[in-house]
């Protein structure tokens, strides 16, 4: 179960710069010079892990299960971007996330839902060590 100091409101924003290695025609995800939009998934996922990091023992972490995110405009290189996360639900170890980013102008760049679920790191690696 989710540590019940985990409460739908709690929310957190990081600062982002895009850099060369973020970009699509870099990542493989595209041919532009843009903000691959990889990389913003795994700066929203970022931001709501840390969103509730703090409220965790030491020896869980969350894991990422689900996204489902619309990258609604394109960022140019050096471009700053702020991604934001909220819990809005909690059920068990089950935490829901509304991710957004916008970048240096207020601008809405991506927005969506994610997934994470609370783990037991040493029970989550055992596990993995089975298969």
């Amino acid at each position: 179960m989710a540590s019940a100091a985990i409460v739908p409101g709690i929310s957190n924003h990081q600062h982002f710069k895009v850099e060369d290695i973020h970009l699509a025609n870099h990542f493989g995800s595209g041919l532009l010079p843009v903000l691959a939009t990889p990389a913003l998934i795994a700066w929203m996922e970022n931001t709501a892990m840390q969103t509730v990091a703090s409220y965790l023992s030491a020896t869980e972490t969350t894991v990422g299960t689900a996204i489902a995110i619309k990258h609604l405009k394109a960022s140019p290189l050096h471009a700053d971007i702020i991604c934001h996360a909220t819990v809005t639900e909690i059920e068990g170890r089950r935490i829901r996330f509304e991710v957004k980013a916008f970048d240096q102008y207020q601008t809405l760049i991506g927005e969506g839902t994610h997934e994470r679920f609370v783990v037991d790191v040493e029970r989550f690696m055992q596990k993995l060590q089975r298969q």
